[in-house]
């Protein structure tokens, strides 16, 4: 059996007229091999019809992609390829997520920023003391602001626990013509060790200062100036005990803030 009988009567000839002139069974137009489009302008699409937008290579039914900067559709952000990160002012982590905490400067969180240049917009008293009725507890954040006076010769940030000392925070500009922060504990009227490790002194006098104190369950952790400083492990570890904040010496007090971070 041949092709033309197994393909049945009617079928054309597998081998084409080598004539000049149209094509078997098809109209006469020798421009275009089989069926010439409606338009001879536009090269045939499904049915002989042009592209619906000439201008744009045409995608699924001849329209074009919604955005022509991304081929098959746009991305939400053009700044990164795919999914953009839900917040682009930090880098994305896994999941294009920021760190967990941004409120915290060290690792996981922005570096050092600048000293604050801005006047304090208000002045609290100096001795200056906050109640706190529920205590300290995990993620309290203590914020304060203000201007270290020009000729200072010491601060002083106390965390008491009723007649105790739970939190004793002294920076010192001149103690034998050196600058230290001494970090110590009182409890039952004795004094604990004090702390002076430091690599590096952040306050200057006459200038503004940010200070802020996280509480966590293990320890204060202290950062100057979006940085972070030390961190000094709970003494006192009933942490409810510790109600009172007082800041005196040498410094315009502008803000104390209290919250809780998430």
């Amino acid at each position: 059996m041949n092709l033309e009988d197994a393909l049945g009567e009617g079928w054309p000839s597998a081998a084409p007229n080598t004539q000049s002139g149209p094509w078997p069974g098809q109209p006469a137009n020798p421009t275009w091999p089989g069926q010439p489009p409606a338009n001879p302008a536009w090269p045939g699409g499904p049915g002989g019809q042009p592209p619906a937008n000439p201008t744009w290579p045409a995608g699924p039914g001849g329209q074009p992609p919604a955005n022509p900067s991304w081929p098959g559709g746009p991305t939400p952000n053009p700044s990164w390829p795919g999914e953009p990160t839900p917040n682009p002012s930090w880098p994305a982590g896994p999941g294009g997520q920021p760190p967990a905490n941004p409120s915290w400067p060290g690792p996981g969180g922005p570096g050092p920023g600048p000293v604050p240049a801005v006047a304090p917009q208000q002045s609290l008293a100096v001795p200056y003391k906050q109640n706190l009725p529920s205590g300290v507890y995990d993620k309290l954040l203590i914020t304060i602001a203000g201007i270290v006076n020009p000729n200072a010769q010491k601060i002083t940030v106390d965390m008491f626990a009723g007649q105790d000392l739970a939190f004793h925070f002294n920076p010192r500009f001149n103690e034998d013509g050196k600058k230290v922060i001494v970090r110590n504990s009182c409890i039952g009227t004795k004094w604990g060790r004090e702390e002076r490790e430091l690599q590096n002194f952040p306050f200057v006098q006459g200038q503004p200062f940010e200070m802020k104190i996280l509480c966590t369950n293990k320890e204060f952790k202290v950062a100057v100036n979006n940085a972070h400083v030390l961190a000094f492990q709970h003494r006192v570890t009933n942490l409810k005990s510790i109600n009172s904040l007082n800041i005196y010496c040498d410094l315009k007090l502008s803000k104390v803030n209290l919250e809780t971070l998430p």
